[in-house]
């Protein structure tokens, strides 16, 4: 069965720090052009998807708002359906209000009944994680959208949600419920989006363990590139290795053309 649909991390494989990746533009295009399929998945959650679609256009990429599954609204999804009604906290560096839709948060004097982690930021000070540690040991349910270690900036490597998220799990002896990649229902909703079987997709990313083996773990074909977050020693060291190895975005198109992963 062949490759009928692509996805595509944003940020270390489109862009970093929003400025579009050599290549990045005309590979979207060339792939495009090859008639597949074509969704960016994202655990970004600094801003909404209106506002991420904006950046992908502004950097020349063609992106429509309806192709982008963010981590946030796989999120809004998972606490609809599994915690209807409930009362949630919410810590997150950026407004992604628009994308959780209808959600009760709980009162700054309430202890909620779901305390969401979003993105890394200064939002995440030594008040606001001890906040989180409260809530938690008083029965609040743990729910991260993401457990991305760290991601790469124009400025270097940022610490990210997961960093804090470890902490927090061995200080209240629970475990996070975890709905970005690389959830298998993140990588379900794109499948739906676009109608296609796991055979029939190739999961473009920068992080090994979030992009690629999170995909490939369901059935689909993982491409990793070789910027962004990449690290070359956490590839020789991983439990598990890519279907593939390229050096950038730019190289994909001719990927697909040459060896049509997935068939």
């Amino acid at each position: 069965m062949g490759c009928r649909a692509v996805f595509l991390d944003i940020d270390g494989v489109l862009t970093v720090s929003w400025r579009p990746l050599p290549g990045a533009a005309r590979a979207v295009r060339q792939i495009r052009d090859a008639g597949l399929a074509v969704a960016f998945l994202t655990n970004t959650t600094s801003r909404t998807r209106a506002a991420i679609g904006l950046a992908l256009r502004a950097a020349a990429i063609d992106a429509r708002d309806d192709e982008i599954i963010t981590a946030a609204t796989t999120g809004a999804a998972y606490l609809r359906r599994h915690h209807p009604g409930a009362s949630v906290r919410l810590l997150n560096s950026g407004d992604i209000s628009a994308d959780l839709g209808d959600i009760r948060w709980a009162g700054p004097n309430e202890h909620p009944d779901v305390v969401v982690l979003g993105g890394a930021g200064p939002e995440y000070s030594h008040a606001a994680l001890t906040q989180v540690l409260r809530d938690v040991l008083a029965g609040a349910t743990l729910v991260a959208l993401a457990r991305n270690l760290y991601w790469a900036t124009s400025d270097g490597m940022a610490l990210d949600t997961g960093a804090y998220l470890a902490g927090l799990e061995q200080a209240t002896s629970t475990k996070a419920e975890v709905v970005g990649k690389p959830a298998a229902t993140f990588f379900s909703a794109a499948l739906d989006l676009v109608g296609v079987t796991p055979g029939e997709a190739v999961m473009v990313g920068d992080d090994l363990v979030g992009d690629v083996l999170g995909a490939q773990a369901i059935g689909l074909t993982g491409v990793l590139v070789r910027t962004g977050k990449f690290r070359a020693d956490a590839l020789a060291t991983a439990d598990a290795t890519p279907d593939h190895v390229v050096d950038s975005i730019a190289d994909v198109p001719d990927l697909l053309a040459a060896g049509r992963p997935g068939t």
